[in-house]
């Protein structure tokens, strides 16, 4: 109801136009989101983030969840439990939505089961390396869709989509390939037998963590393959490697089908439905699951 039409407003690309919710619904959540787990471990008694061993200190099975914690957890498991739905029936479908979509299953997993049994301070600490990735990438992606309005070129939009890449890139590997590891992956695996030595769900928690570790290699390798595009000259200009994992090259020919370009996007779609394909923020793709 807000976001689509101020990109009519704006006179954003259809394409753009039809992409752009999902980015600024997920700007601001995250933003949100990551603002009160920050708040949580650096202005609170919490010292989670300077001492990760400290999540297990005390630790009893059936412990009361702090208010503050409880809040975070129901807002998460609340946004990833649409986030499934979303990665069906919403949201675009890219190349890797599938490894999204068990992202989205591991994560809920992880909050549901962490509260459940009380590792509630751990999850918050994961929470916060998170969410300040994909701030940083929407962000982006909002600049990418907003540098061609109503047909004229905004270079602003374009370097601050430059600059937010690099950011995005840094920022994944400190947070999610370094931190993560120093910290989460450190504590759940040692310091969490240390503090409980019969501590249990030990190995569940921690090859779910381990598969999360896994997951954001794999994204990291797309951003790597994005700085080598436009290092080597492949691209000219930042764009989602990870997109629509469908062809829309076909040419039109006199005695066949017509397959409209994408400046049609009403016909496009009337002959979209008629061929069995998903018509999602108003892009069709062909969902392969």
């Amino acid at each position: 109801c807000l976001f689509q039409p101020l990109g009519r407003w704006c006179r954003l690309h259809p394409r753009d136009a039809a992409k752009m919710p999902e980015s600024a619904w997920k700007l601001l959540f995250y933003t949100g989101s990551w603002s009160y787990s920050t708040y949580l471990l650096f202005c609170t008694h919490y010292p989670f983030f300077h001492h990760p061993p400290s999540v297990f200190h005390d630790w009893k099975s059936g412990m009361e969840v702090p208010r503050d914690i409880a809040i975070a957890y129901l807002i998460q498991a609340s946004f990833y439990g649409h986030a499934i739905y979303a990665a069906f029936y919403m949201d675009t479908w890219r190349k890797d939505s599938i490894v999204m979509l068990v992202h989205h299953i591991i994560t809920l997993v992880l909050i549901s089961f962490s509260y459940a049994f009380r590792y509630h301070n751990i999850g918050i600490l994961v929470l916060f390396l998170h969410d300040i990735n994909d701030i940083q990438l929407e962000f982006t992606k909002l600049n990418v869709y907003f540098k061609n309005r109503g047909g004229v070129y905004h270079r602003l939009n374009d370097v601050v989509s430059n600059i937010g890449c690099g950011s995005f890139a840094v920022s994944w590997f400190w947070f999610r390939l370094y931190w993560f590891p120093l910290k989460v992956l450190y504590a759940s695996c040692h310091s969490s037998l240390q503090s409980v030595p019969n501590i249990p769900f030990y190995f569940f928690f921690n090859i779910l963590l381990l598969t999360l570790t896994l997951m954001n290699i794999y994204w990291f390798l797309y951003i790597v393959l994005l700085a080598l595009k436009v290092l080597t000259g492949q691209m000219n200009e930042v764009n989602d490697v990870r997109e629509y994992d469908i062809d829309e090259s076909q040419p039109e020919d006199e005695g066949q089908p017509v397959v409209p370009d994408k400046k049609s996007p009403d016909l496009h779609s009337k002959n979209c439905h008629k061929e069995g394909k998903h018509l999602r923020n108003g892009i069709v793709k062909s969902k392969r699951l």
